[in-house]
């Protein structure tokens, strides 16, 4: 063989001619997943990008590389010495080719050289990511521009927090207990949706910007993000364009998608299930001190975000290490595995001290009875698992979205994979079903989907319950895994099986890329028919949700002018969010305000309440009466005193129909309050949605109508 394939065919030996490669492992070169291609990569059959760049820049340069000097005379046209050969062949149909401009073999060099940079490789496939997310959760990202955000109280709290967590940093204070809600009290923020990760790092645009446009941005990229963190994990076993469908299948998917819409907290925290399969694979295979330190990072920082992915990362952890460390215990494996378990703690421990602080004063607790109800009410329909997306419905197709009876029985409309990424799966398992890989996904994917079906089983509509026992008053299926999960001390609190359908998309996602692996070298153009479907079902758009502005000038203007630091009472008054809860819910816009004028808030919304909060609350007279005002109890003497209200035109029947019309407001209890709102500094009263008992009260506690505007009405002391 000529002397000048030795570079793409084989090794050159000293003195000698070139030896060349057997044909299939020419062939195999080029497919990375080969067991020739890193071979043949330090053989020089294959050079690596850094020695392209390097061969590239020569070129343009018109140098010899050094490689080259040293060489016999090749089809190139140069001599052992580096020198053109005039009588060659080859240089003379090389000089009669014709030329491009000027300066264009420069700048294809330099082209061909940026190209060849990994990271800029990985930068531009995740401009595109980001870009493919903001089509697939639009309109979100016009909210941005408009200055308006989606109308829930979820969203609102997010706001909240990013506004909260820059604050802190601010002050250098502490993150997890505020008494700018449920004033003068206080609350406990340990086991919130606080996400003082992303509140850290999004501090600046806080600042420079505001806490609504930091959450836009946020909820923006996040899409994005979770397709890159997915490909990187693909990456490890499959090809470039498999990897790339998993990233998307994963990021795109509409449970993720509604999830970023409507639970910020959970759509960052998911971030780190794939980040934590990628450091758990790696350091398996190259077990060391770097990539440990690695995954306990990862899991410390999920703790920092969200606590329910934390949990789901530690059951991926586990399913990924434990096997690992029964077949071949190491003294060297056990160390890896302690040193990522102190890296976490390290990193956790912030976040592990406050949760230990409320738990200790009881907030961390909840009715047994309650917790079962809510566990039972996230179950999701194993008709509705694989059902064709909501997201179908955009593009017109009701029929095949009526195929899903979501709305009816659980708490979130989008715990779903979808059809197409459960067909593709399945299809992944089918291609690689004799990789030992391919089935633990397939079992990390259905064995979630078992767990999401909750305590019971419900096909359609119809609820199925096998083997029926009563725990806490809740009927439960014994055959249900989630059942007795809910009984496992520090998971009951874990109350919503659906979230176990974002750890089984991670396995659905690989087995769909092998699956899109697996067309592109067999049936490449029907890979355009996989794009076109999963278009119909990729993403949410919101469909029906009302959105609210970023900020109420005319009713905040006044407030923001008062730098009293007095507090603010928003009624309806409650203290919502999770489990328990006191009091009403409250509009989504008075934590929006919240941010805004930076005042105190008698109202709070977080994912727990703790006990002491309560008991604070309520041991004041105040708001114990203006509770039992907003459900119309009237005050004495016994009136219907609800019978109309020229200032809430809109007030419709009292919310405590079914009391007993002898309960009324003493005036004992009445006088109390009237001693009690003098020690809580409150300075304005917001009425958002009231009733004539309401308004009577707030007038015999000595509150006076200020102004109306946006639709609230705002009371000021009357001694101010």
């Amino acid at each position: 063989m000529p002397s000048s394939a030795a570079p793409e065919t084989g090794q050159q030996r000293p003195g000698g001619p070139a030896r060349a490669a057997p044909a299939g492992r020419e062939r195999a070169a080029s497919h990375p997943g080969s067991r020739y291609h890193g071979r043949l990569r330090s053989a020089g059959g294959l050079c690596s990008s850094r020695t392209a760049t390097r061969l590239a820049r020569w070129a343009d340069a018109g140098q010899v590389s050094p490689h080259e000097r040293s060489r016999p005379l090749n089809g190139a046209g140069r001599t052992s010495s580096g020198q053109l050969n005039p009588a060659d062949p080859g240089q003379t149909r090389a000089e009669s080719q014709p030329t491009g401009p000027p300066g264009a073999d420069a700048q294809g060099g330099r082209l061909r050289a940026a190209v060849s940079y990994p990271a800029l490789r990985h930068l531009v496939l995740l401009a595109v990511y980001v870009g493919a997310g903001i089509a697939a959760t639009w309109p979100l990202t016009a909210y941005l521009v408009q200055s308006r955000l989606p109308r829930t109280r979820d969203v609102a709290s997010y706001v909240w927090d990013l506004w909260w967590t820059a604050h802190q940093v601010v002050h250098l204070a502490n993150p997890y207990f505020t008494d700018h809600m449920a004033a003068p009290v206080g609350i406990q923020l340990a086991f919130n949706t606080t996400m003082p990760l992303a509140g850290l790092v999004m501090t600046p645009v806080t600042l420079a910007f505001g806490p609504s446009a930091a959450y836009s941005l946020l909820s923006i990229v996040t899409p994005g993000l979770l397709c890159y963190v997915m490909y990187r994990a693909a990456r490890l076993w499959l090809n470039e364009t498999g990897a790339i469908a998993a990233g998307a299948f994963f990021g795109l998917s509409s449970m993720l998608a509604w999830q970023d819409w409507y639970h910020l907290n959970i759509a960052v925290g998911s971030l780190f299930l794939p980040m934590t399969l990628e450091a758990v694979v790696r350091l398996r295979r190259r077990p060391g001190l770097r990539q440990s330190v690695i995954l306990g990072v990862v899991l410390g920082a999920s703790i920092l975000v969200n606590q329910e992915s934390t949990v789901l990362a530690l059951i991926l952890t586990a399913l990924g290490l434990l096997p690992w460390l029964v077949r071949h215990p190491s003294v060297a494996r056990l160390r890896g595995v302690g040193i990522a378990a102190g890296a976490a703690f390290v990193v956790a421990s912030p976040q592990l001290i406050a949760m230990v602080q409320q738990a200790r004063a009881g907030g961390a607790s909840a009715d047994a009875g309650l917790l079962a109800l809510t566990g039972k009410r996230y179950g999701v329909a194993i008709t509705d698992l694989f059902a064709p997306a909501q997201r179908v419905t955009h593009f017109g197709l009701d029929q095949f979205a009526a195929a899903s009876s979501t709305v009816n029985h659980i708490g979130e409309q989008m715990p779903m994979f979808g059809l197409l990424l459960s067909v593709l799966a399945v299809a992944g398992l089918a291609v690689r079903w004799r990789r030992r890989s391919a089935w633990l996904l397939a079992a990390l994917w259905l064995g979630c989907a078992w767990l999401t079906l909750g305590a019971t089983l419900y096909i359609n509509r119809w609820q199925h319950v096998a083997f029926a026992q009563t725990w806490h008053g809740v009927v439960v299926s014994p055959t249900m895994p989630y059942t007795w999960l809910m009984r496992i001390p520090g998971l009951s609190a874990f109350r919503e099986a659906d979230r176990f359908a974002l750890l089984g998309l991670v396995g659905a996602a690989l087995l769909a890329g092998s699956a899109v692996d697996w067309l592109r070298r067999h049936a490449w153009p029907v890979i355009a028919v996989v794009v076109a479907l999963g278009v119909l079902e990729a993403g949410w758009s919101g469909s029906g949700l009302r959105t609210m502005p970023t900020t109420l000038p005319a009713v905040d203007r006044p407030i923001i002018a008062d730098r009293s630091g007095s507090v603010v009472l928003d009624v309806p008054f409650g203290l919502r969010g999770g489990i328990p809860e006191y009091g009403l819910q409250f509009p989504a816009r008075a934590l929006l305000m919240a941010t805004e004028d930076g005042h105190p808030r008698s109202i709070s919304y977080t994912s727990w309440v703790p006990a002491r909060t309560i008991n604070g609350i309520t041991s004041h007279a105040f708001y114990t009466v203006l509770v039992q005002a907003e459900h119309a109890i009237p005050m004495a003497p016994n009136v219907p005193c609800w019978a109309g209200c020229p200032l809430l035109p809109d007030f419709s029947a009292p919310l405590t129909a079914k009391m007993s019309r002898s309960q009324v407001i003493s005036p004992a209890q009445l006088a109390a309050a009237k001693r009690d709102v003098h020690s809580l500094n409150i300075g304005w009263v917001v009425v958002w949605k009231g009733n004539p008992v309401v308004t009577r009260f707030l007038a015999e506690t000595g509150f006076r109508l200020a102004y109306k505007a946006d639709g609230a009405l705002v009371y000021r002391p009357a001694a101010r």
